[in-house]
This record gives C-alpha cells, sequence and structure tokens, in this order.
C-alpha cells in the first residue's frame, strides 16, 4: 500500500528538523578544542634570571599531582604527606620549584586554589619561585571557567598555556599543556619548534615540565588508560630528532601516574614524578625502568643540582607515610651529563 502524501512530508520535515537543530547544536568545549590562538606565545623565555640573581650551586625541584584540596578530603589525597612535602621542599630552599600539574584536586573548586595558597606559604616566605603545569585536573569543569581559576592562582600566567623559564645561563625550561596538541603544525608544537631553534648557545640543559607523560612504563592490567597518549607521543618523536642536533641534553619531568618512574628513550631523559601527595598508582615495572625499587608507595620530589660537568638528579622519598615523624630518603640518583661543545 503506497505510502500517504502528508505523512512523508512530515517525514521530511523531521528528517530536515533533525539536522538543522544537529547543525545549530554548539560543539562540546574542550581543553583540547578551547582556542589556542590568542594566547601569549612570544620567542624566548617569559621569566629569565640571570647567574647573579640564582643560588651556586643552581637547584631546583620538579613533582606533581599534588591534589590541593579540602585536607578532609583523605581519599583522593594524602593531606598530611602533601603539606609536609610542602615545608620540607621549602627547607631545601631552591631556586625553583616546577610543578608538573594536577595542582589543584578539580580546578573549577575554587577553594581547593585557597587551600594551595594557605598550605604554600611557607615557600612563599622562602621567596620560592614556583612555576606550574597544566594537568587535567586543571581543567575540572567548564575548562573555560577552569581555565580562569588557575590564570586568577597564578597571576603571572595569565593569558599562557605554555611558557619558557631561563634560569641562568646554563638551564632552560619549557612548561608545556599536555591537554593542548602537540601535533606538527599546531600552535603549541610550532612554538617549542622555536624555543628549540632559538636556544642561547649558554644552555647545556632543557628541562620540559608537563602532566601526561611522554614516556612511561606501558600498563596491561591497572591504570592501562595513564599509559602515554598519541599527543604526548608526538612530542616524544619531536624531541627525539630535536636532541640529535642540539648542544643542549634534554629531560622531560612529567606526572600523571602517581609514582616515579625513570627512562631513557634515544637520549632523552624521561621522569614520570607524581607522587606529591594523591593517592598512590602501583606500577608494573617494565624493563626499560631504570628505577627498579619495588618499594610503594612514591610520595617524593625530584631535586636537581647543576655541576659543572653534569646535571645531577636525586629523587627523595617519603620513607614511611605512617610514620609519625616524616622524613625523605634518597631512592634514586642519575647524572646528566653536559654535551661536547
Amino acid at each position: 500500500m503506497p505510502t500517504p502524501i502528508p505523512l512523508l512530508l512530515l517525514v521530511a520535515a523531521t528528517s530536515l528538523a533533525s539536522i538543522t537543530q544537529a547543525q545549530e547544536a554548539p560543539r562540546r568545549i574542550t581543553p583540547e578544542t578551547l582556542p589556542t590562538g590568542q594566547l601569549l606565545s612570544e620567542p624566548g623565555p617569559a621569566f629569565r634570571f640571570s647567574d647573579a640573581e640564582l643560588p651556586r650551586p643552581l637547584t631546583f625541584i620538579t613533582y606533581g599531582d599534588q591534589r590541593f584540596t579540602d585536607p578532609k578530603n583523605v581519599v583522593a589525597t594524602n593531606p598530611r604527606v602533601r603539606q609536609w612535602l610542602v615545608t620540607q621542599i621549602a627547607a631545601e630552599h631552591p631556586a625553583a620549584v616546577v610543578l608538573n600539574g594536577d595542582v589543584p584536586l578539580a580546578g573549577d573548586v575554587l577553594n581547593d586554589y585557597a587551600v594551595f595558597q594557605a598550605e604554600t606559604k611557607p615557600w612563599r616566605d622562602a621567596h620560592l619561585r614556583v612555576f606550574p603545569a597544566l594537568g587535567n585536573h586543571e581543567f575540572h569543569g567548564p575548562p573555560a571557567q577552569a581555565l580562569e581559576n588557575w590564570w586568577d592562582a597564578f597571576p603571572e600566567m595569565r593569558n599562557r598555556r605554555w611558557y619558557a623559564v631561563q634560569l641562568g645561563s646554563r638551564v632552560y625550561v619549557l612548561v608545556v599543556d599536555s591537554s593542548a596538541s602537540f601535533l606538527p603544525g599546531s600552535d603549541q608544537a610550532r612554538w617549542i619548534e622555536k624555543q628549540i631553534a632559538g636556544l642561547p648557545p649558554s644552555v647545556d640543559f632543557v628541562i620540559v615540565s608537563i602532566h601526561h607523560p611522554p614516556v612511561a612504563d606501558i600498563q596491561k592490567h591497572i591504570e592501562v588508560d595513564h599509559n602515554p597518549r598519541p599527543n604526548e607521543i608526538a612530542l616524544r618523536d619531536y624531541l627525539s630528532t630535536a636532541a640529535l642536533g642540539s648542544h643542549a641534553s634534554f629531560l622531560v619531568s612529567a606526572a600523571h601516574i602517581h609514582n616515579y618512574e625513570r627512562n631513557l628513550y634515544e637520549g632523552v631523559t624521561y621522569l614520570v614524578s607524581g607522587g606529591g601527595g594523591a593517592v598512590p598508582y602501583f606500577v608494573e615495572r617494565t624493563p626499560e625502568d631504570l628505577y627498579r625499587s619495588v618499594l610503594f608507595p612514591n610520595y617524593h620530589y625530584v631535586k636537581f643540582t647543576l655541576e659543572q660537568d653534569r646535571l645531577h638528579g636525586e629523587m627523595y622519598r617519603v620513607a614511611d607515610p605512617e610514620a609519625k615523624s616524616l622524613a625523605v630518603e634518597s631512592k634514586d640518583s642519575f647524572d646528566i651529563a653536559v654535551r661536547p661543545r
């Protein structure tokens, strides 16, 4: 039996309306789709410190996944360890503290940044320079508002999602955003390329701070969604090529995995330093991981010391998070040599 003409018209009209609604529906905004073209992304360092402004020997610390939040929350983070690490780092008096992302538990919760401000008072009292990277928790909630909250917490970073810091004549830090693209031709990729191409001749070491790791122990059973993603693998592949032709040695300090790992991939040292206080993640260590300890959990920070012919790294681990008095122990040590000129 033929379909009545009015019914055909109704079906056609309904289909046309559905197509129109789909076309008019706003695209869901994510950290990856936030526009980046208007960000400050200038060549050279956004922050520069002369050798005379810095201690000798130059020391700096990297670590991530602190998850500052209400201290009553003892599930997503360990507030006692988190607070103690802040005090311990202040006692180290480093020239800089580089935070590898996930500083707040939730970037849309203003109180998390208020807790950060309160708990890091020892850093301000010690006049420490603090350089944060964006992590996925910074973008919790509506990403545009979450980014505004981050800029409000770190006003010197306003209109930036990535930036460079020159610590004296020999250390150059690239703080990048793994929620934005590293794929060839992207705004951030082009900025990184210009930074590497324009490195001052005096620079011996390039430190890349990032949240999601470009290299890590590949997990097959737990936390498999924390394995390196194509976005960060694109950065890894670029750095492998860049390191071949550079006069500087490269080190990448990441987080996201709440543990510690150290790998060497095609001449670049890769750390996972995510022991700032967030709930620990167990890691199945692969043969490539140069850190072999089976101890767990690994709340920690990594301290770097610049020497004449090398950059020395030391991982300081909280020996017993349940102890009445907390203390750190050195559990990993490594050197990156200055490249011959």
